[in-house]
């Protein structure tokens, strides 16, 4: 028997299906759109990004020999998808780089609130969370408000669109209602922001042993599967990739190099800090959280710097990065490229980026190398903030193709960096846990390669702090 397991990205759908022993037969992929209607808006269509996933399952399924055993679902986290009694979208989905609530974030940080929150739930507020999200369309929208019946993830609403249930994993309900202590929602939160009125869009959450549901008849005949298919709601993606690097015990780290960059250690004392800083996330696993750093600059920093310089794709900015030395001849580069601003290991939604120490003598492969090593220092930064330095740094996603890329990482944090062998780390992540909820053997992961320090950067990573304190006064200034 086989198993799908669906990744559902911002940008790209994936379905991996899995043989018997576990490894991958094939990869079913789509591309779903991000809509930005207004300025520091993002949103999705929620009907096209279930069409998405339904046709990958379809794909992947039919490459596989005998019955699917189970279908297990990880997908991007945080933002707003709210659906209706009928369990029907009441609009596009708000996503979790969607900046439209700034304004309420930074009142919030004003009044303190945000500060007070941290100590209860260990995660600091974006404008892309639940929370924030909801208070601007009390504010702007009340209407679609009143029309819906439960706030969704994208994990979740794929997973009510597959069983017919409204719900969340612990995961993705982590932040920003859930009392760290107890693991449950809080209406002591709620009360704090302002909002206990939002309670009933709360959806069950699902705990470790309530994860499997069975496949509905309508999903079945849009999948292509039997009813009642076991279905396993994993952790959101970047909780259900850790898994899948292998990454569970305290003190491991790993990076996902994608559309975030999200830099993850796991804890055993899942205990807000005393600098509000990053998520606290429940990995899925017992006595296992994530302290969690997602930033806004990633991958369409790298999309950017490709468009900007006339390159082809990724490889070749990589290449044309080689041929500065390391520093870029006195080149930093700020990567805080979304206009959303950036949320860790900072929160600043005026955030922006921008290039240093330019002059005449600098050329394209100085830029290139600058927005590689200014990428590669956030990592440091956000490995930094956690507080607790690892022995080394397993990574993945799109970015972790590069290998020029990848040694920078290697060279900046100083830690030796591995790279996982699957080609969809997410999807594997869901696959081991949904043998274990199935009661099966979730094997282990596999390293492709690891790369050595070999250049010292903390002379750069010092003068990239000077700058960014340095400029900081000016975001925001007309």
């Amino acid at each position: 028997m086989a198993v799908v397991c669906v990744d559902a990205g911002t940008t790209l759908i994936k379905a991996v299906a899995y043989d018997t022993r576990g490894a991958e037969v094939t990869i079913a992929r789509r591309r779903t759109a991000v809509s930005r209607p207004r300025p520091g808006w993002a949103e999705q269509d929620m009907a096209a990004v279930w069409e998405a996933v339904a046709a990958c399952v379809r794909e992947a399924a039919a490459d596989v020999v005998g019955d699917v055993e189970f279908v297990a679902v990880t997908a991007q986290g945080d933002g707003c998808w709210l659906v209706g009694a009928d369990g029907e979208p009441t609009g596009p989905a708000i996503l979790w780089n969607d900046g439209r609530a700034a304004g309420i974030v930074e009142r919030w940080a004003a009044e303190g609130i945000l500060d007070r929150a941290f100590a209860v739930n260990g995660s600091l507020t974006f404008p892309g969370l639940p929370n924030a999200v909801l208070a601007w369309l009390a504010e702007h929208d009340p209407e679609r408000l009143e029309r819906s019946a439960a706030a969704l993830t994208c994990g979740g609403w794929i997973f009510s669109r597959l069983t017919g249930l409204p719900a969340v994993d612990t995961s993705d309900g982590s932040a920003p209602f859930t009392d760290l202590r107890t693991g449950r929602f809080s209406t002591a939160l709620l009360e704090l922001y302002g909002m206990p009125w939002a309670e009933r869009l709360l959806p069950r959450l699902l705990g470790d042993d309530e994860r499997v549901a069975p496949l509905t008849g309508p999903a079945a005949r849009e999948l292509g599967l039997p009813p009642g298919t076991p279905v396993v709601m994993a952790p959101y993606d970047i909780a259900a990739t850790a898994i899948g690097l292998e990454v569970t015990e305290p003190g491991q780290a790993c990076g996902i190099l994608g559309t975030t960059l999200c830099t993850e250690i796991v804890t055993d004392r899942p205990e807000p800090g005393d600098k509000p800083v990053g998520c606290t996330v429940a990995l899925g696993l017992p006595y296992r959280h994530l302290r969690v750093f997602p930033t806004l600059a990633g991958g369409e920093v790298i999309e950017w710097a490709r468009a900007l310089l006339g390159l082809r794709d990724p490889e070749e900015l990589g290449r044309l990065a080689l041929r500065a030395a390391p520093g870029a001849d006195g080149l930093t580069f700020l990567p805080y490229l979304s206009p959303a601003g950036e949320r860790a290991p900072f929160l600043d939604p005026r955030a922006r980026g921008s290039l240093h120490g330019v002059t005449v003598e600098h050329g394209p492969e100085h830029v290139a190398r600058a927005v590689l090593e200014g990428l590669s220092l956030v990592i440091r930064d956000c490995l930094e903030a956690a507080g607790e330095r690892p022995r080394e740094l397993r990574v993945c996603g799109g970015g972790a193709a590069s290998e020029v890329w990848t040694q920078l990482i290697a060279d900046v944090t100083g830690l030796r960096v591995l790279r996982s062998a699957d080609a969809e780390a997410g999807a594997r992540g869901a696959y081991r846990l949904g043998r274990l909820a199935t009661g099966g053997d979730p094997g282990t992961a596999r390293i492709r390669d690891a790369f050595e320090p070999r250049h010292d950067y903390d002379a750069h990573y010092a003068r990239f702090l000077e700058i960014r304190e340095t400029v900081a006064a000016t975001w925001g200034r007309p």
